[in-house]
C-alpha cells in the first residue's frame, strides 16, 4: 500500500513556488505589459494600472495551480521560466524604445 499523506516538506515546498514563482511570473507579466502598452502609445500611468489590475486576478490561479501539479519541477519551470523570459523580454523591448 502506498502512503498518499502529504510531508511539510512537500507542502511547504508548493507554498514557496507558489508564492515566489506566482510573484515572479505576475511581475514578469506586468512588466513585459507595461512595456508593450507604452510601446503601443498607451500613457505609461494608465498601461501600469491596467496591468496592476490585471496581477490581482493572475496571481491567485498562479498560486492554486502550484498546488495541483504534482511535479515541483514543472512548477519552476513554468513560473520560473516563464518571469525570466518575460523579463528579459520587457527589458529588450524597453531598450529598443529608449533608443
Amino acid at each position: 500500500m502506498r502512503d498518499t499523506s502529504l510531508h511539510w516538506s512537500t507542502i511547504s515546498s508548493h507554498v514557496l513556488a507558489g508564492i515566489f514563482g506566482g510573484y515572479a511570473f505576475t511581475w514578469g507579466l506586468v512588466a513585459l505589459g507595461v512595456s508593450g502598452l507604452v510601446a503601443l502609445g498607451v500613457d505609461y500611468h494608465e498601461a501600469e494600472t491596467a496591468m496592476l489590475l490585471l496581477a490581482f486576478l493572475i496571481f491567485l490561479p498562479l498560486f492554486l495551480w502550484a498546488f495541483t501539479v504534482t511535479s515541483l519541477g514543472r512548477v519552476w519551470g513554468v513560473l520560473g521560466g516563464g518571469a525570466v523570459l518575460m523579463s528579459a523580454t520587457a527589458w529588450g523591448l524597453q531598450r529598443i524604445m529608449l533608443i
